[in-house]
């Protein structure tokens, strides 16, 4: 296939499907994955070339689903050119003498283990097709450099894709893979509209917050995944231009 094959995590909603929908636009054939079959479906209804689009629901937590996910793939599209490492959960805002383990494991399951699964699928795929080669593109967060207040799991599991971005890239020089890193500011989806009426600043106070427009994030997407094989942008930060983020603390 002459078209460029991408796997988006997480395309049921928010930064996933403008993901989804903006590398659909630029002519990728497009694989989406998440829980929910209905929500892929409707992020598909909003494609303007929903022919290139293919549905896959999979539980990334689950390696058996993780691999049947990345075999469908194969089998369907032939190959694998990007991967965004995108789905990812967190619990509400708790301070840590407070945080349970349950709620530890609940995140770390998709934000850091199912980040693994994926990529390393991903890795493999790509590093044993011919022509070899692709590129991997996992979400980060501006908690992957600086916390909010009651955040350890998700800042814990962000931090982590940090070293898990540095070690794919230095890994897959040999085969050919690029990994880069996106990280996200406030882009506004469901998750963020609680930044409306004021979230946890480091002095205590509860602050309202400025967003971005998702669709920013499917624009940086495709310029990372637009690299030829011989670059990459191995950090981008792409955020509301006056959130707290050089002042957070």
């Amino acid at each position: 296939m002459t078209t460029k094959i991408a796997l988006v995590t997480g395309a049921g909603s928010g930064v996933g499907r403008a993901a989804a929908l903006a590398l659909l636009a630029d002519g990728y054939f497009v694989v989406l994955t998440g829980r929910r079959a209905d929500a892929l479906a409707e992020t598909i209804g909003l494609a303007a070339a929903p022919e290139r689009a293919l549905a896959i629901p999979a539980d990334v937590t689950d390696p058996a689903s993780v691999a049947a996910l990345f075999e469908a793939v194969r089998s369907r599209c032939g190959r694998l050119d990007l991967l965004f490492n995108n789905a990812g959960n967190n619990v509400p805002s708790t301070n840590f003498g407070d945080l349970t383990f349950e709620q530890w494991t609940h995140v770390v399951s998709v934000n850091l283990n199912g980040a693994f699964l994926c990529a390393n699928a991903a890795y493999r795929m790509m590093r044993d097709q011919t022509p070899q080669g692709g590129r991997i593109i996992n979400n980060g967060s501006i908690s992957a450099h600086t916390p909010r207040p009651g955040s350890a799991p998700y800042t814990a599991t962000k931090h982590a894709i940090t070293g898990l971005t540095k070690t794919i890239a230095l890994d897959g020089r040999a085969h050919n893979i690029a990994c880069g890193q996106i990280d996200i500011g406030n882009a506004a989806t469901p998750m963020t509209r609680r930044m409306a009426s004021g979230v946890p600043q480091a002095d205590g106070t509860i602050k309202p917050e400025p967003t971005m427009d998702v669709d920013v994030v499917g624009k940086t997407l495709i310029y990372m995944a637009g690299l030829p094989p011989d670059a990459n942008a191995m950090f981008l930060t792409v955020m509301a231009t006056t959130m707290p983020f050089a002042g957070r603390g």
